[in-house]
């Protein structure tokens, strides 16, 4: 028998509502398991979760811009592909051709359930082929609620959400339960040491009473993780 409370072995994780990212557009800071990123769309709307690091002269993409599908870092505008991550352009020098070594760090990202996820443990051009888990994490038709940040670990989180009424799904990081009286989706993100992320899920309307009730809610399930009771 599986203990559902130990640290998953799947390399996907829920990093960001995917409605956060438009394409061609903003770039959004994330982590996973420690690895910053840059999260970002390209024009043709392919979602991106770089190293956020221009290998360049390291400094982050965050604070860049997208430039249809390609990424300019904002120190010297050295600009890399979407996908694959290569410089293709340096604008201080518009004749001379992209050193073909200089390639960003490019993690494998699909879009699925209302997330971004993110894997890791894949490094290339072409993301590879998400688990049919990632799209059923959350049900068709529900509404992103809020994202909490816990001052906590990913592992003491997992083993406060069954106290709490929560039990692990299928989907990687996804646990159910009932919030303010209505169903609720938990999609975990392993952050950092000691941060982690829930991303919420309902079938509760925008707007409604019974969303209202469950940000309420939310603050105290917050609380009950980073502080439990002796």
């Amino acid at each position: 028998m599986t203990n559902s409370t130990a640290a998953p072995s799947h390399p996907w994780h829920p990093v960001a509502p995917s409605a956060g990212l438009r394409p061609g557009a903003n770039i959004v800071a994330g982590f996973a398991q420690g690895q910053e990123l840059a999260l970002w769309r390209s024009a043709d709307g392919a979602a991106q979760a770089w190293e956020n690091r221009c290998p360049h002269r390291n400094v982050r993409f965050t604070l860049g811009q997208v430039v249809e599908n390609r990424l300019s870092c904002a120190y010297h505008g050295w600009q890399y592909a979407a996908g694959n991550g290569q410089c293709v352009g340096i604008p201080a020098h518009p004749a001379m051709p992209a050193p073909r070594n200089v390639c960003a760090r490019v993690f494998g990202a699909v879009d699925a359930a209302g997330m971004l996820w993110v894997n890791l443990a894949h490094e290339g051009d072409a993301a590879p082929p998400a688990p049919q888990a990632l799209a059923d994490a959350v049900p068709a038709g529900w509404h992103f609620c809020r994202t909490l940040t816990l001052r906590a670990g990913a592992q003491q989180v997992r083993e406060a959400l069954p106290r709490l009424g929560f039990a692990a799904g299928a989907a990687p990081g996804a646990w159910r339960g009932t919030l303010g009286g209505t169903p609720t989706v938990a999609l975990l993100l392993d952050a950092q040491p000691q941060l982690a992320f829930i991303h919420l899920w309902t079938g509760a309307a925008p707007g409604s009473e019974a969303m209202r009730t469950l940000h309420a809610a939310a603050r105290t399930l917050r609380g009950d993780i980073e502080q439990p009771e002796t």
